[in-house]
């Protein structure tokens, strides 16, 4: 994983395309959501998945928190990808990887103002049983743990990014004008954008996200200069 451009909650073909056609890599799915509402059902989510041409992905976002039901949901939705927010315990993760290597797993790292500690933790912890993480904001307003549209301190993102042996991917109220900055600082595996790039209408917008992925690759490649 290395300089990823995700962009998530993906409402229909339409919009599958034109992430595809500008140049994203994953393409997020929240489902099974706790809080947010969904953008579209499962079985819409499945087809759409299934006609997204490789190298780019269909990734799963979602709660869950059980390795029987995270197989059987990528399995039943044509992805090999799965984004966790909630807390799952490391006998699941270990669970998983022994039945399904083949599934990749991202796993969420919440900035709750000052927890850092606690999200040392959870990557020395985790760590063996992941190929990714991604950091997020929780808004205590509503409770969300992602898609919230807010930023956080990028300074614990970036001390994230130094402790993890793992690809970090950066999220968190990222949008075409903050992303290259975020970049810098940070220096992500990845970033990753929801609310960032939709226009009044809730629809991703073409420009936004056309200058997010071109915003995104001046800063990847400026860290790597």
């Amino acid at each position: 994983m290395h300089n990823l451009i995700q962009i998530a909650g993906i409402i229909d073909a339409a919009e599958s395309q034109m992430m595809i056609d500008l140049g994203v890599d994953y393409l997020g799915f929240p489902l099974r959501l706790p809080v947010n509402t969904v953008d579209l059902t499962e079985a819409q989510a499945s087809e759409l998945i299934k006609s997204i041409p490789l190298p780019h992905k269909g990734v799963l976002i979602t709660y869950i928190d059980n390795a029987n039901e995270i197989i059987s949901m990528c399995d039943a939705l044509n992805s090999k990808v799965m984004q966790l927010h909630g807390k799952i315990e490391q006998a699941e993760l270990i669970k998983v990887k022994q039945l399904r290597p083949d599934i990749e797993i991202i796993k969420s790292l919440v900035v709750r103002g000052n927890n850092f500690s606690e999200l040392e933790e959870t990557v020395e912890a985790l760590s063996p049983y992941v190929d990714a993480f991604i950091t997020d904001t929780f808004d205590p307003e509503t409770g969300a743990e992602g898609a919230t549209g807010k930023t956080h301190d990028w300074n614990i993102s970036a001390m994230l990014v130094e402790l993890s042996v793992k690809p970090v991917i950066l999220a968190g109220g990222l949008n075409a004008d903050n992303v290259r900055e975020a970049i810098i600082e940070v220096c992500p595996a990845g970033v990753d954008v929801h609310t960032g790039v939709e226009g009044k209408d809730g629809r991703k917008d073409y420009e936004l996200v056309k200058k997010f992925v071109e915003e995104s690759k001046a800063g990847f490649a400026e860290i790597e200069n």
